[in-house]
């Protein structure tokens, strides 16, 4: 079943500043983003939450802005959305100075290696290398994936300031991904608290069946956390063991590279 874009908090809606809709048509948007498959109008409004005589004026502006496209089946998104992706990895120092550290990653492990932020609750890839394996999910650059359920995720919500995680887990609905996957908030609230006291994080299975994660942050100076890396692999070839004692050095000495270069860079 879908899952409906998040909207802006009431506190923002309420702002004198904030317009409606403009953050309308990105949630919009935003629903493209995370179906398969052509759009009606009615699909548009019934994910995004707006009328659909709103949606269809949504939609048609975007349309002729040339972000969607418009057949037989439906609405779908067209490459110009990849300008506004673009925009962000050329223009942001993160994801170029992180990428050789990756790669190194990649080639001291051998499996694939990703760099992620958080944003609204959920991870966005920024960056990833791959290795010559075949991994059980297809994740590529500007994937969103749900935090609670991936080492990254919970690496990153462990920086978060004690009032923004309480808002997080009291506002979270965990759906069951796989078998491995907690539906509990006061579990998930115990793997977030166990990555910041233990500084990483480890998912068996829980974002995809025989997928295994393990992550760490990458700080700023001040101790805060910009971003994590995270190793992926197979549970068919890399146990859990074998993910703490062998891959974990290498992530960690990754992200402490990645720290030193964005430290150099200012």
């Amino acid at each position: 079943m879908p899952s409906h874009p998040e909207t802006a908090p009431n506190s923002t809606r309420n702002d004198p500043d904030h317009v409606e809709a403009l953050a309308r048509g990105l949630s919009v948007l935003k629903a493209f983003s995370n179906q398969d498959r052509p759009l009606s109008v009615t699909d548009v409004a019934e994910l995004v939450g707006i009328t659909r005589t709103a949606a269809r004026r949504f939609v048609l502006t975007l349309e002729y802005l040339g972000y969607l496209s418009f057949d037989a089946s439906g609405y779908s998104l067209r490459p110009a959305v990849l300008e506004l992706g673009d925009a962000y990895l050329l223009s942001h120092k993160l994801p170029t100075i992180a990428h050789p550290h990756l790669a190194s990653l990649v080639q001291a492990v051998g499996e694939t290696a990703s760099l992620t932020v958080l944003h609204q609750g959920r991870v966005i890839y920024v960056d990833r290398v791959h290795a010559d394996r075949v991994l059980t999910v297809n994740i590529i650059i500007g994937t969103s994936l749900p935090a609670y359920a991936t080492a990254t995720g919970r690496v990153l919500l462990s920086g978060l300031p004690d009032a923004q995680l309480n808002d997080y887990l009291e506002s979270l609905v965990p759906e069951s991904l796989t078998e491995n996957t907690t539906m509990n908030i006061g579990e998930i609230r115990k793997r977030i608290a166990a990555a910041g006291e233990h500084g990483w994080s480890l998912a068996d299975q829980e974002l995809t069946e025989g997928l295994r994660s393990i992550a760490v942050p990458v700080r700023n100076a001040a101790g805060g956390i910009l971003a994590a890396v995270n190793v992926s692999a197979h549970a068919t070839r890399m146990s859990t063991e074998a993910l703490r004692t062998t891959v974990l050095p290498q992530v960690e000495r990754a992200a402490a590279g990645i720290a030193d270069d964005i430290a150099a860079a200012g």
